[in-house]
């Protein structure tokens, strides 16, 4: 499949401290938060980016729409490159992709009512006369009355909300969406919903979808390929019923045995990893995951480990895999 978003060695780095500050302190005046992540996105898949909290993903995510900006590496659109590309050129681009964010309310205006956000990317960028006709589609598409329109976001509930999200992303028909945690602080039977709007809008439409999450269970419901991310690194990525039925990398075996299971009276073996996670200012020497991994042999704490391509397709980084 030809790829709509292709991403290889990229790096983002974020100030840390000032000179004088990292002089007194001895730390780095600077910090890879994202060192040397590759994927590619097909159209009309979807991909989920997951690890635990601080591993880089909403980072990732939100420098595909230009919002952090990129040390090294490169970021290509239907292979335009878009890494380092001026305002207005990024601005074409944006056109293309939408973004469903973490905080449902928070990141809708409290001063415009649904009927003005939704409005406003066509007042942004154009492309239609009828705004009103494209607001009664949008909402219509994401299952809610034309009567929403006239209320204000704390009169929406959770779920309200999070559609609204999805019509915003919806807005200018983008060939990709960029959810963030677009299930976070909804109640599971919500969750179900949100899944099940998500599968039928990318159908319909033919949107490639990013999916940014920590939980799993979604993951396993709605994605093609997962990547798996720690300390800004991906350490394993493939099919996701492969990754699910057999992880290579400790690290997203730890993931999955810590993941809830729909039946809470199943036996399951669980792999417990110790420790917390390093600080990004003190990165372990050679594979990163050695202090926290129950199978590290020597030469993971010497030597970081090369990408290791398996027939199925996945492909992983680890000296000693599952």
């Amino acid at each position: 499949m030809t790829a709509l978003l292709d991403v290889r060695d990229l790096h983002i780095r974020f100030p840390a401290a000032s000179r004088l500050s990292a002089a007194l302190s001895g730390l780095p005046t600077s910090v890879d938060v994202v060192a040397g992540v590759s994927f590619s996105l097909a159209e009309s898949e979807t991909l989920a980016l997951v690890g635990e909290s601080g591993s880089g993903k909403t980072t990732v995510a939100r420098a595909l729409v230009g919002l952090v900006p990129v040390h090294s590496g490169s970021i290509a659109f239907e292979g335009r490159r878009i890494a380092g590309c001026t305002a207005r050129e990024l601005a074409a681009v944006r056109r293309q992709m939408g973004m469903i964010f973490q905080d449902p309310v928070g990141s809708l205006s409290p001063r415009l009512s649904v009927r003005s956000i939704l409005s406003e990317p066509f007042r942004v960028h154009g492309g239609t006369e009828d705004v009103g006709a494209e607001v009664a589609r949008l909402l219509a598409d994401v299952g809610l009355p034309a009567m929403i329109g006239e209320r204000y976001p704390h009169q929406l509930s959770g779920g309200q909300a999070r559609r609204i999200g999805v019509a915003r992303a919806l807005a200018l028909r983008p060939k990709l969406i960029i959810a963030d945690e677009p299930t976070a602080g909804l109640d599971v039977s919500v969750q179900g919903e949100m899944l099940n709007l998500l599968n039928d809008l990318q159908r319909r439409y033919r949107i490639a979808v990013l999916v940014i999450t920590h939980n799993l269970n979604i993951v396993r419901h709605i994605a093609d390929r997962t990547a798996v991310m720690y300390l800004g690194r991906i350490v394993e990525t493939g099919p996701t019923g492969d990754i699910f039925a057999r992880p290579r990398h400790p690290y997203t075996a730890a993931l999955l045995s810590a993941n809830p299971a729909p039946d809470p009276d199943a036996v399951r073996d669980r792999l417990e990893i110790s420790g917390d996670v390093p600080s990004l200012f003190a990165r372990p020497n050679g594979c990163e995951f050695h202090p926290r991994c129950p199978f590290a042999l020597e030469i993971c704490r010497a030597a970081p480990p090369p990408l290791a391509h398996a027939p199925d397709g996945r492909r992983f980084t680890c000296h000693n895999p599952l």
